[in-house]
């Protein structure tokens, strides 16, 4: 028998996942043009060729000694010093190599956050909706999930509700922005808020509630929105990188965490994470892909292909009458649900051979998710069967 664990999670195995393998199996039986499958936020444009170059570059380089061997656990130190480098260039921040720990990708860097943190019993609060992960995550770590809702109608984090839910086992608040599934980026009045109130909790206490600030869509803002370094406004946070979505890498599993020096405990922290790296199984990140990005750090994401699928979709849904929130960052459209049934419009889209997420599987009934980081032919060819679901809906 598998453990307990692992029977729920068994049983509750990802809705994304399955939608993206149900796709698979569409795209079999009616080809793939014909599915359009807006399930998993898997960037369809290549990674800039840079990347390439650089993944060569590395190979090629007869000098450099234990590309494919170990080192620290917290990852090649030239390769966090490039990092640190680049970060205080682009915010104004004072991070150096001691300050990195290169993680297996945000989500890895995510458990080893966790794993650093928690004991059993403590408390991590997040905004829903949210990734959908986050509950298995702090749980893996004998952890509690409080969920706190974002504001109704802009889908901002509220400040208060998150210094109400704030109690004496509170050990983080994991900050999401750009959001995924909303699109929306937190605002600098919402960082501040947060930040203001967190604050007076962590005094009142005695014992710092951290932020964790799992940031894989960082690049990934329009039309000049500004995506605000959360340590800046709270020394106590431990960002959560990954180039998955900037540089479409997902696959490489790639990322890193950063504490700065202000941070409660940083030192204790930056040491256990390393630890926990490896407590993991992680042992490090991947060796090549660490010396690969650090010869890209200057490298920008595809933003008007993603602005133009945002675009594209959102123009056309809301044409057809479907409600969306106009996303300002990462690569998702949050629509509401037509009759308020999430599950029942993810059902009914599949009749057309459209795949979306239930809002449910984010803590967010009564909307879905459509990931946009498809090509653009996808959302051309998916508007005329969106009129058809229309149709039927009576939008």
């Amino acid at each position: 028998m598998i453990s307990e664990k692992m029977s729920a999670l068994a049983r509750n195995n990802s809705v994304i996942r399955a939608m993206f393998e149900e796709g698979k199996l569409l795209a079999a039986k009616y080809g793939s043009a014909n599915v359009y499958d807006f399930s998993l936020g898997n960037p369809n444009f290549p990674p800039p060729e840079s990347v390439k170059n650089a993944i060569i570059g590395v190979l090629s380089d007869t000098s450099a000694a234990n590309i494919h061997g170990y080192m620290p656990n917290a990852g090649f130190p030239e390769v966090r010093a490039a990092v640190a480098d680049a970060l205080n260039a682009r915010h104004g921040t004072e991070y150096a190599s001691k300050n990195l720990v290169m993680s297996v990708g945000a989500a890895g860097g995510l458990n080893v956050a966790l794993k650093t943190l928690l004991n059993p019993g403590d408390e991590v609060i997040a905004v829903a909706p949210y990734f959908v992960e986050y509950g298995n995550y702090v749980r893996n770590y004998d952890g509690s999930l409080v969920v706190v809702p974002a504001r109704a109608g802009d889908f901002q984090a509220d400040a208060a509700a998150i210094g109400a839910a704030v109690t004496a086992r509170t050990k983080a608040v994991i900050i999401n922005s750009p959001n995924n599934p909303t699109g929306v980026v937190y605002t600098e009045s919402t960082i501040r808020e947060i930040a203001d109130v967190l604050r007076a909790k962590s005094e009142k206490s005695g014992s710092p509630v951290y932020i964790i600030s799992d940031e894989p869509y960082r690049e990934l803002a329009y039309g000049g929105v500004r995506v605000p370094w959360i340590s800046k406004y709270y020394a106590d946070t431990i960002v959560c990188y990954s180039w998955s979505k900037s540089l479409s890498l997902p696959g490489e599993r790639i990322g890193y965490l950063a504490v700065s020096d202000e941070c409660a405990d940083s030192a204790q922290i930056l040491e256990a994470a390393a630890i926990a790296t490896r407590v993991l199984g992680f042992v490090n990140a991947p060796s090549l892909i660490q010396l690969a990005v650090a010869r890209v750090l200057g490298e920008e994401p595809n933003l008007s292909g993603y602005a133009e699928n945002r675009e594209l979709l959102y123009g056309g849904l809301t044409k057809l009458g479907y409600e969306c929130v106009y996303p300002e960052g990462a690569f998702y459209l949050w629509v509401k649900a037509p009759g308020g049934d999430d599950r029942a419009f993810a059902e009914a889209a599949k009749k057309y051979n459209i795949l979306l997420v239930p809002g449910t599987s984010f803590a967010g009934p009564g909307y879905a998710r459509l990931a946009y980081c498809v090509a653009k032919e996808t959302i051309e060819r998916a508007l005329p069967a969106f009129a058809k679901l229309a149709e039927e809906l009576r939008l």
